[in-house]
């Protein structure tokens, strides 16, 4: 899977999100469906751009208990 195509797609979709501060629920079977990959090729990729730190992650602490994907804030600015 290319990485930096999966960062282009989840930077839009960040950035086109209404909620301040820009975040995003990323689900990764519609992802894949878009992209034309395995959902556990998206699941790896995004896993890696988080590592990588060029997304950040967080999991909502109440139902339905979803991961929040970010943009580091020198990405933003």
């Amino acid at each position: 899977m290319d990485k930096d195509k999966l960062f282009q797609r989840a930077h839009s979709m960040i950035m086109s999100s209404s909620k301040n501060p820009k975040q995003m629920t990323i689900s990764t079977v519609k992802l894949a469906d878009i992209l034309g990959v395995e959902f556990s090729e998206v699941d790896r990729g995004l896993r890696e751009l988080v590592e990588e730190g060029r997304l950040q992650k967080e999991r909502m602490t109440e139902p339905p208990h979803h991961d929040l994907y970010f943009l580091p804030q020198n990405k933003t600015s």
